[in-house]
């Protein structure tokens, strides 16, 4: 596996958005600091109009680059993180750059190596990433994908024979999700291309576009992605609040936050 030249600029830079996840971005970022202080990696963070002790905590960091955005009105989620990462994407001068959540946490330097390498060998190569938010194993993930085929053709045969019916969902993940994921930013922007095009969550239309355009997207196993990371699923909707105590994303989030706390006693 290639690593990162330290003695070479770096080609990418890491982008994040942060919206009220103040333990969460410390653990993430505190994992990342010492590779990216070594090797030269350009940090953005794009603080969402968190208003919080977050917000105090990157401005206390002189190893990011920090913008802070305000939202003239209430936006969706999604919408407000799209927005955020164009405004990043604007000013990263790498030709690549590599979204990360604040609920992703890298234990494996490496995976920005392995990554990159797929670009650094095709050239038409402009994004590289991973369909699942978790790594399931091989029975979970043959049980996810029989049950959502099965419940999506069922659907398909009530509206077929004029019955009731909710609209199929795809029984099959197919965009990259941007809790760890390399674009090629130099690419995007000759194209004249942005995350947030349309109303879908961030990068899914630019996904679509780049593929009819001719460029390859890598899809990456989460057998392979996980082996460098860890992440929490909708970690930062639990972090928000977004989730009642007894669910099990919740509990997934306070579970982490134990057992990173038990390693990193500067989180308070």
């Amino acid at each position: 596996m290639g690593r990162v030249d330290t003695n070479a600029k770096p080609p990418f830079s890491i982008v994040l958005v942060n919206y009220k996840t103040p333990e969460l971005t410390r653990i993430c970022l505190e994992l990342l600091q010492e590779h990216v202080q070594k090797s030269g990696i350009a940090v953005w963070v794009v603080d969402n109009g968190s208003a919080d002790a977050s917000v105090e905590y990157l401005r206390s960091l002189d190893w990011i680059n920090l913008i802070e955005r305000d939202a003239p009105t209430k936006e969706p989620g999604h919408i407000a993180h799209g927005k955020a990462l164009d405004m990043a994407l604007a000013r990263v001068n790498t030709d690549y750059l590599f979204l990360m959540h604040t609920d992703t946490f890298v234990f494996d330097a490496n995976v920005f190596a392995m990554m990159m390498d797929h670009c650094t060998k095709d050239q038409n190569v402009i994004a590289v990433g991973c369909t699942e938010q978790l790594n399931r194993g091989l029975p979970r993930t043959v049980w996810r994908f029989t049950s959502r085929l099965i419940k999506h053709h069922y659907r398909r045969l009530k509206q077929s024979l004029g019955l009731r019916s909710k609209d199929p969902k795809p029984y099959k993940e197919t965009h990259l999700k941007s809790f760890c994921t390399l674009w090629n930013g130099r690419l995007m922007k000759q194209q004249g291309l942005h995350f947030q095009i349309d109303d879908r969550v961030p990068g899914y239309e630019l996904q679509d576009r780049v593929i009819r355009l001719g460029y390859k997207v890598v899809f990456l196993s989460p057998g392979k992605i996980f082996k460098y990371l860890d992440h929490v699923q909708s970690g930062t909707v639990a972090a928000a609040g977004g989730y009642g105590q007894g669910h099990r994303r919740t509990k997934m989030y306070q579970d982490i936050l134990k057992r990173f706390s038990a390693t990193h006693s500067s989180i308070s």
